[in-house]
């Protein structure tokens, strides 16, 4: 099941990819996705991923979890230039292959957590595993979308665009794949992916939605919030 929906969640990746390559008028809509997904992401991983990490690992969750978090932080204000979430229009911050190939492994990573998530939420419950893959999902498409757009402001071509977002699909079904073969590493994946979960929700998304003016996109950010609560009252007890 959960490599099934890790190849789902990779296909998204790739989906998004299209919609930039093709300059779909659906992909005016992916800034709603990016809200929709930051409050459903930010609700999982503090109200599922934190405690259930905390239940595998109580002496290390903590610090797992902040590890995760810094990681990410460390590098995309490392390795990784500013780019957005969405259509990247400041050609000029990606004068090179070097730089936009420097953001697609730092979304990389994202993506292998995002599929470390995902296998390690089918560990602990298939209830959990299918919150964290919707928490994935709902980020994917403006992911994929993203990569494709950074590699085109960078001077790559179509099929580097399309590539790119199918690497970070790939990553992602790499990430399930790990937890599947050695379910132990629950214990630290999952207090880790739930770091890097809040840092991408809160420091990556919302900044992204807060950009919108008016009180549109702040109202599908709460309904990402709303819409976690609505799953949670369908969970088993």
């Amino acid at each position: 099941m959960s490599l099934g929906l890790g190849l789902v969640a990779g296909l998204a990746d790739y989906l998004g990819g299209i919609l930039l390559v093709r300059r779909s008028p659906t992909s005016k809509s992916l800034r709603y996705f990016v809200a929709l997904g930051a409050g459903f992401m930010l609700a999982a991983a503090l109200l599922e991923m934190v405690p259930e990490g905390m239940a595998v690992n109580a002496k290390w969750a903590p610090a797992l979890i902040l590890i995760g978090y810094c990681g990410v932080h460390l590098l995309e204000h490392s390795l990784v230039p500013h780019f957005h979430f969405g259509e990247e229009t400041h050609k000029h911050e990606f004068l090179s292959a070097k730089t936009s190939y420097s953001v697609l492994l730092g979304l990389a990573t994202h993506t292998f957590f995002d599929g470390v998530a995902i296998g390690s939420g089918f560990v602990v419950s298939e209830w959990l595993g299918w919150v964290l893959f919707f928490a994935v999902f709902l980020h994917k498409l403006p992911e994929g979308f993203t990569v494709a757009s950074v590699m085109m402001a960078g001077g790559q071509g179509r099929r580097a665009a399309l590539n790119s977002a199918m690497f970070l699909g790939a990553t992602t079904v790499v990430g399930v794949l790990v937890i599947n073969l050695e379910p132990s590493l629950v214990r630290a994946g999952l207090p880790l992916a739930a770091g890097v979960t809040i840092y991408v929700a809160a420091t990556d998304l919302v900044p992204e939605v807060n950009h919108e003016p008016g009180i549109k996109m702040a109202l599908v950010f709460f309904a990402g919030v709303v819409g976690f609560f609505l799953l949670r009252l369908l969970a088993p007890a």
